[in-house]
């Protein structure tokens, strides 16, 4: 029988947590056995982790990429991946925002879930530097949506350098949503390109309440930049409760953790 979708997202995560218990390499038998699965079942849950550059596959076996460093993909492909997640979490954002409130968000995949989620919600106070959340959410509900300047950049229709820093600086706001590139237990939240990371220290500096939004297969990745001191970032909203070493770094950083389908907070302390 095929596996299903859930089923076979619960086994890349299996076949990743396989790999770096046996050092970063393994033969598609040893995975098999280990899993309880056939040889065939490995190789098709192998093929999306490839996709995504998270593993490499040789002849017989599979490696995982070098430090788990991925690399970004195009924005729309972003979108589309793991779209029910992201809707969900995005749903769970939209809950703790009230009409009437203030916040920034980022130029995440993930985010501009958010931003469709807010669809509904009445004079929101936006500040942006996403053409996607500006587009969802200019022009509905009496919102007041403000658009970091300077150049959008073509592949994600983001603003970055000195003009939208300086932007983002004239704000404070209730709340400052970010998308992240990877979560890792040694350095915190971690994205693809020192401009995003930039601007996103820059926003949450000017926030009361800061909100990383991203899915539980950015647990023990890694991605070129440091977001910032994972302390100064207050909830993580993802599917799957962190465990191991992401689960202390985050009681760590007292960062409270929410789920979609739970709404009793864990709180990082």
């Amino acid at each position: 029988m095929p596996d299903t979708g859930a089923h076979s997202n619960h086994r890349e995560q299996e076949i990743l947590r396989e790999l770096r218990l046996a050092g970063g390499s393994s033969r598609i038998g040893f995975l098999a056995g280990r899993l309880g699965v056939s040889d065939e079942t490995i190789r098709r849950n192998i093929k999306p982790l490839a996709a995504k550059s998270l593993v490499r596959k040789v002849h017989g076996g599979v490696l995982l990429v070098e430090n788990l460093t991925v690399t970004e993909q195009p924005f729309q492909s972003r979108m589309d991946q793991n779209a029910d997640i992201k809707q969900r979490l995005a749903q769970r954002v939209r809950e703790m925002i009230k009409d009437g409130d203030s916040l920034f968000l980022d130029i995440g995949s993930t985010t501009a879930y958010v931003a469709q989620a807010l669809r509904h919600h009445r004079n929101l106070y936006i500040v942006t530097n996403s053409l996607a959340v500006a587009h969802t959410l200019t022009a509905r509900n009496n919102n007041r949506v403000f658009l970091a300047g300077g150049e959008l950049r073509s592949h994600d229709g983001g603003a970055f350098g000195l003009d939208a820093i300086n932007f983002i600086r004239r704000f404070n706001v209730q709340y400052a949503v970010f998308s992240v590139g990877a979560i890792n237990a040694g350095i915190g939240f971690m994205l693809h390109d020192v401009q995003e990371a930039d601007l996103s220290r820059e926003a949450a500096a000017r926030a009361q309440t800061r909100i990383v939004v991203a899915d539980s297969e950015k647990f023990g990745l890694r991605a070129p930049v440091a977001v910032e001191d994972p302390s100064q970032f207050d909830i993580l909203v993802t599917d799957k409760m962190p465990s191991g070493d992401i689960a202390k770094m985050l009681a760590q950083n007292e960062i409270t953790t929410l789920l979609p389908e739970n709404h009793d907070p864990v709180l990082g302390k």
